[in-house]
């Protein structure tokens, strides 16, 4: 997990982001030496595959963010960014991944899935106790979404943790809830779009 203050605001991605990220950087460079010692300049032209990988790797790892504002959640997805202001929510879901439920849909977090086995079992009794309230089930149960030491649970930890206060302190009105606003991210896919064309062009194109 990786959580950091930017402007007011904090930034969460997935423990798991920077792994995959710096994976696909790597393969991407590599590829792009290995054709620039090779080829020279020349052969440049073929390495747009490793640099629709490199764009790949920050599109679908290091871009999908939960940004956590005063006024809101912002769930930044590789094709679409939610934004759902701490009044249009409704509840907080774990069971796959963090999803936020508001009066207008539910909204899940491509950065904050829910764990597998492993991470189930390294849960420990720290990681279920002293949640906010909503996090429980029937007869204290906790899911192994809400675990504070995965993803989706530290997400959910801190999204129910201030939405409480808010609802605590009347700074929200509960029954007249405000509602999310979802954006596509057009410039990120037309990128993708144009790099992946090109690569594919490369690829499919006659061999001399």
């Amino acid at each position: 997990m990786e959580s950091f203050g930017v402007a007011a605001a904090t930034v969460f991605r997935s423990r798991t982001s920077g792994w995959f990220t710096g994976m696909a950087l790597l393969v991407a460079i590599g590829g792009i030496v290995s054709i620039a010692v090779t080829d020279g300049p020349a052969g440049l032209p073929a390495a747009w595959p490793f640099v629709a990988v490199a764009f790949a790797g920050w599109w679908l790892f290091w871009y999908p963010s939960v940004v956590f504002a005063a006024d809101a959640v912002t769930l930044r997805n590789p094709i679409a960014t939610v934004r759902v202001p701490w009044a249009a929510l409704i509840d907080v879901d774990t069971k796959y991944a963090l999803k936020l439920v508001t009066p207008t849909g539910s909204f899940t977090a491509w950065a904050a899935p829910a764990p597998g086995v492993w991470g189930t079992h390294a849960g420990k009794v720290e990681h279920l106790t002293n949640l906010p309230a909503t996090s429980y089930g029937p007869g204290g149960s906790v899911r192994p979404g809400d675990l504070k030491n995965t993803d989706s649970g530290y997400a959910a930890y801190v999204v129910r943790s201030r939405w409480q206060d808010l609802v605590e302190t009347g700074a929200i009105d509960v029954d007249h809830p405000d509602h999310a606003r979802r954006s596509w991210n057009w410039p990120a896919i037309a990128v993708l779009l144009v790099i992946g064309g090109i690569a594919a062009t490369t690829l499919g194109g006659p061999s001399l």
